[in-house]
């Protein structure tokens, strides 16, 4: 019996009470300022990526826009053939 290794995604969306700062820490014009992210947004990001990754999933894109934010990640499934 092969196994087969695929790749499978997950979408997922937070919303923007998730991350106040980290979707509104550029400007208008696009000029971005790293310290103005409060702590506990890092923190709250660092619980997403944990909780994620304890399911076998790994970040591959993250977008924020004025609503909050579009994770797409994605994990190895084995397939028996």
């Amino acid at each position: 019996m092969k196994i087969k290794k695929l790749i499978e995604y997950e979408i997922t969306r937070h919303p923007l009470k998730e991350f106040q700062n980290l979707a509104f820490f550029c400007s208008e014009t696009g000029a971005c300022k790293l310290e103005e992210v409060d702590r506990d947004q890092f923190q709250k990001l660092k619980e997403i990526l944990n909780l994620r990754g304890k399911k076998g999933l790994e970040l591959v894109q993250i977008f924020f826009g004025k609503d909050g934010a579009i994770a797409i990640w994605k994990r190895k499934i084995k397939q028996e053939q």
